[in-house]
């Protein structure tokens, strides 16, 4: 009896010790425990002193609570969009620039001029300074350009720069101004246009040459005015285009067609020394063969008929648009000039010079300079357009040819300031004997008249 009332648990109620058992809202007995809950229309937490608030206050302090933190956080965001933008905006240039490198080969031409590391870092040139060189290609900055491409005005490591931008964004332009950098990146020659660098971060690539201040030749020949370049000017600029062709053709390690020769192509420097340029449509000719074939491409007028028509490109592909210029150089008549008959410059000129009346078609201040040599350029120009190119000279018989018209010249030259030299002896010694003369006969009529 005593051992079954020692083993019965007395249940208390908590409600009633509240001290002990502290509840700041409705106390629940239950067995074993209890409960507190917060009154109607109050929540929080029960068991501390002003824990329960009524609803709506404690409503209001969660929503200001949540207000705040929203608030603090948009503000957040509001200051910090820009930096997280132009971020992302970076980000997304920067792929683009990635892109665009692989795009335009960049890794194949970073291996083929690291057979030259001092070529390989200077050519090859990041957006940003290009961007810095020109004024972020301001509008004031554009000295020239065509249907393809425009060319700013640059300052690059204190040096003025011609940056060329294409116009246009076609496979065709991206492969061409690739090209460019291909054949300009392996050659050195003073009658070529030296290209300086490139950058491959655009979707078509941007290049770099130096800046050459005096136009090209199509502008000194088309001017207004009877009077252009004059004749030993032309000349010597043909000699010196002739002399860049034969390189391209002979003198480099893999023979290079031009494929676009023009009056155009030809700029001029303050000296007036040629300057070859615009290699875009040039293409490599494997050493072991003579002509490739090709997609047409080139200038009316220009445009050797055979590869027109065949689609055969050659070394005299080249010849007959040097042909073309020499014409176009003697006549100040472009390409595409046809007479009333309709027939074409270069038959025309052909015609004339058969029947001994060249006169007619020459340029009157190259008849009024030149001198027998103007018949040795025009026929150099016939051969050089003949229509099957086997009848054709290369481009080092052209050179040889000019050269020698050009010996001649300036020892035509030379032979004629001698004789004036002389002939102005000549004239200064007879007026010394006529003066001594006079002043016998007056010495003469003095003692006469003294007498």
């Amino acid at each position: 009896m005593i051992f079954f009332a020692c083993c019965i648990q007395l249940d208390i109620n908590e409600c009633a010790y509240h001290e002990a058992y502290p509840c700041y809202g409705e106390c629940v007995n239950l067995p074993g425990g209890f409960d507190c809950l917060c009154f109607d229309g109050t929540e929080g937490d029960p068991r501390k002193k002003g824990g329960c608030l009524p609803v709506k206050h404690y409503m209001s302090g969660l929503r200001v609570g949540l207000g705040v933190g929203c608030a603090t956080i948009l503000l957040l965001l509001v200051a910090g969009a820009p930096f997280i933008l132009r971020k992302m905006k970076l980000q997304k240039l920067k792929r683009m620039r990635e892109m665009f490198f692989k795009q335009n080969h960049g890794l194949l031409l970073q291996r083929l001029m690291s057979q030259n590391v001092d070529i390989g870092e200077r050519m090859v040139l990041g957006l940003e300074v290009l961007e810095k060189a020109t004024d972020n290609f301001d509008k004031t900055r554009e000295v020239g350009g065509g249907g393809h491409g425009v060319v700013y005005k640059g300052i690059l490591d204190l040096k003025v720069v011609a940056v060329k931008k294409s116009r246009i964004i076609v496979q065709r332009e991206i492969n061409d101004f690739i090209n460019e950098v291909a054949i300009l990146s392996q050659v050195n020659h003073r009658n070529i246009v030296k290209l300086l660098g490139c950058c491959l971060e655009t979707e078509v690539p941007l290049l770099v040459y130096e800046f050459i201040s005096n136009g090209s030749l199509d502008h000194h020949l088309h001017i207004d005015g009877p009077i252009s370049l004059s004749w030993d000017d032309r000349v010597r600029i043909v000699l010196e285009v002739a002399r860049a062709l034969s390189y391209l053709h002979s003198a480099v390690a893999i023979p290079i067609f031009h494929r676009d020769v023009k009056a155009c192509n030809i700029l001029l420097d303050d000296h007036l020394t040629a300057k070859v340029s615009d290699f875009g449509a040039s293409r490599y000719i494997p050493i072991d063969q003579t002509e490739v074939t090709t997609a047409i491409q080139g200038t009316i007028g220009y445009l050797d008929p055979m590869y027109y028509y065949t689609g055969h490109l050659t070394d005299k592909s080249d010849v007959f648009s040097f042909g073309v210029l020499l014409i176009e150089v003697l006549t100040r008549k472009r390409p595409v000039y046809r007479t009333d008959q309709g027939e074409s410059l270069i038959s025309h000129f052909a015609s004339l010079l058969r029947q001994g009346h060249l006169a007619d078609i020459i340029d009157p201040q190259v008849m009024m300079e030149g001198d027998g040599e103007v018949q040795e350029v025009a026929s150099l120009a016939a051969v050089c357009t003949k229509m099957d190119a086997e009848d054709r000279p290369t481009m080092r018989e052209v050179e040889m040819a000019l050269e020698n018209v050009r010996v001649n010249m300036k020892k035509l030259a030379s032979d004629g300031s001698k004789s004036s030299a002389i002939y102005e002896s000549q004239g200064s010694a007879s007026e010394h004997r006529t003066s001594a003369t006079e002043d016998m006969i007056v010495e003469e009529v003095g003692d006469a008249v003294v007498v």
